[in-house]
Protein backbone atom coordinates (compact mmCIF):
# COMPACT_ATOMS: atom_id res chain seq x y z
CA UNK A 1 0.00 0.00 0.00
CA UNK A 2 1.60 3.33 -1.07
CA UNK A 3 2.23 6.15 1.38
CA UNK A 4 0.71 9.57 0.73
CA UNK A 5 2.83 12.66 1.40
CA UNK A 6 1.41 16.16 1.93
CA UNK A 7 2.48 19.64 0.95
CA UNK A 8 3.55 21.69 4.01
CA UNK A 9 0.47 23.92 4.02
CA UNK A 10 0.52 24.10 7.84
CA UNK A 11 2.88 23.10 10.65
CA UNK A 12 0.72 20.04 11.43
CA UNK A 13 0.89 18.75 7.87
CA UNK A 14 4.62 19.36 7.40
CA UNK A 15 6.29 15.96 7.57
CA UNK A 16 3.00 14.09 7.92
CA UNK A 17 2.38 10.94 5.88
CA UNK A 18 -0.55 8.53 5.73
CA UNK A 19 -1.61 5.36 3.96
CA UNK A 20 -3.69 5.60 0.79
CA UNK A 21 -6.30 2.97 1.79
CA UNK A 22 -6.41 1.72 -1.81
CA UNK A 23 -7.19 -1.87 -0.80
CA UNK A 24 -10.09 -0.94 1.51
CA UNK A 25 -13.35 -1.99 -0.18
CA UNK A 26 -16.00 -0.75 2.28
CA UNK A 27 -16.29 2.01 4.87
CA UNK A 28 -18.81 0.26 7.15
CA UNK A 29 -18.15 -2.87 9.23
CA UNK A 30 -20.38 -5.96 9.19
CA UNK A 31 -22.58 -5.07 12.16
CA UNK A 32 -23.29 -8.60 13.54
CA UNK A 33 -19.53 -9.01 14.07
CA UNK A 34 -19.09 -5.79 16.07
CA UNK A 35 -19.58 -4.95 19.73
CA UNK A 36 -19.25 -1.88 21.90
CA UNK A 37 -15.80 -1.18 23.29
CA UNK A 38 -15.47 0.15 26.82
CA UNK A 39 -12.45 2.41 27.29
CA UNK A 40 -11.06 2.92 30.77
CA UNK A 41 -8.92 6.00 30.07
CA UNK A 42 -6.25 4.37 32.22
CA UNK A 43 -8.51 4.34 35.31
CA UNK A 44 -9.39 1.46 37.64
CA UNK A 45 -12.80 0.70 39.16
CA UNK A 46 -12.25 3.42 41.78
CA UNK A 47 -11.73 6.02 39.07
CA UNK A 48 -8.03 6.47 39.88
CA UNK A 49 -5.49 6.74 37.08
CA UNK A 50 -3.36 3.57 37.19
CA UNK A 51 -1.98 3.69 33.62
CA UNK A 52 -0.52 7.11 32.89
CA UNK A 53 -0.72 8.92 29.53
CA UNK A 54 -3.96 7.30 28.34
CA UNK A 55 -7.32 8.90 27.60
CA UNK A 56 -9.54 10.49 24.99
CA UNK A 57 -9.24 9.13 21.49
CA UNK A 58 -11.87 8.53 18.85
CA UNK A 59 -14.87 6.34 19.67
CA UNK A 60 -14.47 2.82 18.23
CA UNK A 61 -16.50 -0.30 17.57
CA UNK A 62 -14.69 -3.56 18.28
CA UNK A 63 -14.57 -6.02 15.38
CA UNK A 64 -14.77 -9.67 16.52
CA UNK A 65 -11.80 -11.43 14.87
CA UNK A 66 -11.58 -15.19 14.32
CA UNK A 67 -8.12 -15.92 15.77
CA UNK A 68 -8.90 -19.62 16.26
CA UNK A 69 -9.60 -20.43 12.58
CA UNK A 70 -11.40 -23.57 13.73
CA UNK A 71 -13.85 -23.84 10.81
CA UNK A 72 -12.25 -26.96 9.33
CA UNK A 73 -12.44 -27.95 5.65
CA UNK A 74 -15.10 -25.36 4.74
CA UNK A 75 -14.06 -23.03 1.93
CA UNK A 76 -14.45 -19.31 2.57
CA UNK A 77 -14.48 -16.44 0.08
CA UNK A 78 -13.09 -12.98 0.86
CA UNK A 79 -16.00 -10.51 0.64
CA UNK A 80 -14.42 -7.27 1.82
CA UNK A 81 -11.12 -5.84 3.04
CA UNK A 82 -11.69 -3.33 5.83
CA UNK A 83 -9.94 -0.86 8.10
CA UNK A 84 -9.88 -1.83 11.78
CA UNK A 85 -9.33 1.04 14.25
CA UNK A 86 -8.31 -1.43 16.97
CA UNK A 87 -5.20 -2.84 15.26
CA UNK A 88 -2.48 -2.00 12.75
CA UNK A 89 -3.41 -4.84 10.37
CA UNK A 90 -6.29 -4.77 7.90
CA UNK A 91 -9.12 -7.28 8.35
CA UNK A 92 -11.02 -9.31 5.78
CA UNK A 93 -14.62 -10.49 5.95
CA UNK A 94 -14.85 -14.15 4.97
CA UNK A 95 -18.12 -15.70 3.78
CA UNK A 96 -18.05 -19.48 4.24
CA UNK A 97 -19.86 -22.04 2.08
CA UNK A 98 -22.30 -22.81 4.93
CA UNK A 99 -23.40 -19.17 5.12
CA UNK A 100 -21.46 -18.08 8.22
CA UNK A 101 -19.32 -14.94 8.11
CA UNK A 102 -16.17 -14.22 10.10
CA UNK A 103 -13.43 -11.60 10.23
CA UNK A 104 -9.80 -12.68 9.84
CA UNK A 105 -6.52 -10.75 9.75
CA UNK A 106 -5.80 -9.93 6.11
CA UNK A 107 -2.68 -11.76 4.84
CA UNK A 108 -0.42 -10.01 2.34
CA UNK A 109 -1.68 -10.49 -1.22
CA UNK A 110 -5.19 -11.60 -0.28
CA UNK A 111 -7.93 -9.64 -2.09
CA UNK A 112 -11.68 -9.76 -2.64
CA UNK A 113 -12.79 -12.96 -4.39
CA UNK A 114 -9.91 -15.12 -3.15
CA UNK A 115 -10.70 -18.34 -1.29
CA UNK A 116 -9.19 -19.62 1.96
CA UNK A 117 -9.66 -22.78 4.01
CA UNK A 118 -8.59 -24.26 7.35
CA UNK A 119 -7.81 -27.93 7.86
CA UNK A 120 -5.18 -30.54 8.61
CA UNK A 121 -4.07 -31.10 5.02
CA UNK A 122 -4.89 -27.98 3.01
CA UNK A 123 -2.70 -26.33 0.37
CA UNK A 124 0.22 -24.16 1.49
CA UNK A 125 -1.24 -20.89 0.25
CA UNK A 126 -1.52 -17.44 1.90
CA UNK A 127 -4.53 -17.29 4.20
CA UNK A 128 -4.88 -21.05 4.63
CA UNK A 129 -4.60 -22.36 8.20
CA UNK A 130 -3.20 -25.71 9.34
CA UNK A 131 -1.21 -27.31 12.19
CA UNK A 132 2.52 -26.70 12.49
CA UNK A 133 3.16 -30.44 11.98
CA UNK A 134 1.92 -30.17 8.36
CA UNK A 135 3.66 -26.93 7.36
CA UNK A 136 6.95 -27.21 5.37
CA UNK A 137 10.08 -25.93 7.10
CA UNK A 138 11.11 -22.40 6.10
CA UNK A 139 7.53 -21.23 5.57
CA UNK A 140 6.54 -17.72 6.69
CA UNK A 141 3.50 -17.94 9.00
CA UNK A 142 1.41 -15.64 11.21
CA UNK A 143 -1.37 -15.78 13.82
CA UNK A 144 0.40 -18.69 15.55
CA UNK A 145 -1.11 -20.42 18.59
CA UNK A 146 0.92 -21.01 21.75
CA UNK A 147 -1.55 -23.58 23.10
CA UNK A 148 -3.65 -25.87 20.86
CA UNK A 149 -7.15 -24.46 20.47
CA UNK A 150 -6.49 -21.19 22.29
CA UNK A 151 -6.28 -19.03 19.16
CA UNK A 152 -3.40 -17.19 17.53
CA UNK A 153 -1.22 -15.07 19.80
CA UNK A 154 2.04 -14.57 17.87
CA UNK A 155 2.56 -12.39 14.75
CA UNK A 156 -0.75 -10.52 14.56
CA UNK A 157 0.35 -6.93 13.80
CA UNK A 158 0.80 -5.30 10.38
CA UNK A 159 3.65 -6.73 8.32
CA UNK A 160 4.66 -9.32 10.90
CA UNK A 161 5.42 -13.01 10.39
CA UNK A 162 7.52 -15.75 11.96
CA UNK A 163 9.48 -18.54 10.26
CA UNK A 164 9.13 -22.26 10.91
CA UNK A 165 12.75 -23.43 11.19
CA UNK A 166 12.72 -26.92 12.75
CA UNK A 167 10.53 -29.75 14.00
CA UNK A 168 11.40 -32.45 16.51
CA UNK A 169 9.02 -34.91 18.22
CA UNK A 170 6.05 -32.95 19.60
CA UNK A 171 7.58 -29.47 19.23
CA UNK A 172 8.27 -27.14 16.31
CA UNK A 173 10.78 -24.29 16.48
CA UNK A 174 9.80 -20.88 15.12
CA UNK A 175 12.04 -17.86 14.69
CA UNK A 176 10.43 -14.60 15.83
CA UNK A 177 11.18 -11.16 14.31
CA UNK A 178 13.25 -10.31 17.42
CA UNK A 179 15.66 -13.19 16.64
CA UNK A 180 14.33 -15.38 19.44
CA UNK A 181 13.78 -19.05 18.59
CA UNK A 182 10.95 -20.70 20.49
CA UNK A 183 9.43 -24.18 20.72
CA UNK A 184 5.68 -24.56 20.11
CA UNK A 185 3.52 -27.70 20.16
CA UNK A 186 3.12 -29.14 16.63
CA UNK A 187 -0.67 -29.37 17.11
CA UNK A 188 -0.93 -25.56 17.29
CA UNK A 189 -2.51 -23.86 14.27
CA UNK A 190 -0.82 -21.18 12.16
CA UNK A 191 -1.83 -19.24 9.06
CA UNK A 192 0.36 -19.23 5.95
CA UNK A 193 1.93 -15.98 4.78
CA UNK A 194 2.69 -12.54 6.17
CA UNK A 195 0.21 -10.03 7.59
CA UNK A 196 -0.66 -7.26 5.13
CA UNK A 197 -0.38 -3.47 5.45
CA UNK A 198 3.42 -3.72 5.57
CA UNK A 199 3.88 0.06 5.12
CA UNK A 200 2.27 0.78 8.49
CA UNK A 201 5.67 1.16 10.19
CA UNK A 202 6.75 3.81 7.66
CA UNK A 203 3.95 6.28 8.42
CA UNK A 204 5.00 9.55 10.08
CA UNK A 205 2.48 10.81 12.66
CA UNK A 206 3.32 14.43 11.82
CA UNK A 207 1.61 16.16 14.75
CA UNK A 208 0.78 15.55 18.39
CA UNK A 209 -2.97 15.75 17.80
CA UNK A 210 -2.90 12.61 15.70
CA UNK A 211 -1.65 10.66 18.72
CA UNK A 212 -4.49 12.13 20.79
CA UNK A 213 -6.93 10.62 18.26
CA UNK A 214 -5.39 7.26 19.19
CA UNK A 215 -5.96 7.87 22.91
CA UNK A 216 -2.31 8.67 23.69
CA UNK A 217 -1.74 11.65 25.96
CA UNK A 218 1.58 13.51 26.22
CA UNK A 219 4.25 11.55 28.07
CA UNK A 220 5.93 13.75 30.69
CA UNK A 221 9.59 13.08 31.58
CA UNK A 222 10.29 12.11 35.15
CA UNK A 223 13.10 14.67 35.49
CA UNK A 224 10.60 17.43 34.66
CA UNK A 225 8.42 16.53 37.67
CA UNK A 226 8.58 17.38 41.37
CA UNK A 227 10.12 14.91 43.88
CA UNK A 228 6.65 14.03 45.19
CA UNK A 229 5.64 12.78 41.73
CA UNK A 230 8.72 10.90 40.52
CA UNK A 231 12.04 9.55 41.90
CA UNK A 232 13.91 11.58 39.26
CA UNK A 233 12.06 14.82 39.99
CA UNK A 234 13.29 17.99 41.67
CA UNK A 235 16.77 19.46 41.91
CA UNK A 236 18.10 22.94 41.28
CA UNK A 237 18.15 23.84 37.60
CA UNK A 238 17.86 21.19 34.92
CA UNK A 239 19.27 17.98 36.40
CA UNK A 240 19.44 14.58 34.77
CA UNK A 241 18.04 12.86 37.85
CA UNK A 242 21.18 11.78 39.67
CA UNK A 243 20.39 8.06 39.59
CA UNK A 244 19.82 5.28 37.10
CA UNK A 245 16.56 5.51 35.15
CA UNK A 246 13.58 4.19 37.11
CA UNK A 247 9.80 4.00 36.75
CA UNK A 248 7.60 6.38 38.77
CA UNK A 249 7.45 3.61 41.40
CA UNK A 250 11.21 3.18 41.69
CA UNK A 251 11.74 0.02 39.63
CA UNK A 252 14.84 0.13 37.40
CA UNK A 253 14.13 0.35 33.69
CA UNK A 254 16.21 0.14 30.48
CA UNK A 255 17.28 -3.49 30.62
CA UNK A 256 16.10 -4.55 34.09
CA UNK A 257 14.58 -8.01 33.77
CA UNK A 258 11.02 -8.34 35.14
CA UNK A 259 10.10 -11.72 33.62
CA UNK A 260 8.40 -13.94 36.20
CA UNK A 261 7.24 -16.93 34.15
CA UNK A 262 10.37 -19.00 34.64
CA UNK A 263 8.41 -22.21 33.95
CA UNK A 264 8.26 -21.35 30.22
CA UNK A 265 12.02 -20.83 29.88
CA UNK A 266 12.31 -24.40 28.60
CA UNK A 267 10.42 -23.40 25.44
CA UNK A 268 12.93 -20.68 24.52
CA UNK A 269 15.71 -22.27 22.46
CA UNK A 270 17.61 -19.05 21.74
CA UNK A 271 17.14 -15.66 23.36
CA UNK A 272 16.80 -12.53 21.26
CA UNK A 273 20.11 -10.70 20.84
CA UNK A 274 20.73 -7.77 23.19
Amino acid sequence: MPIRKYNPTSPGVRGKTSLTFDEITTAEPYRPLTENLHRSGGRNNQGEVTSWWRGGGHKRLYRIIDFKRDKKDIVGTIETVEYDPNRSARIALVSYADGEKRYILQPLGIKVGDTIVSGDNVDILPGNCLPLKNIPLGTQIHNVELKPGKGGQIARSAGSSVQLVAREAEYASVKLPSGEIRKINVECLATIGQIGNIDHENVSIGKAGRNRWLGKKPHVRGVAMNPVDHPLGGGEGKTSGGRHPVTPWGQPTKGYKTRRRKDTNRFIVQRRPK
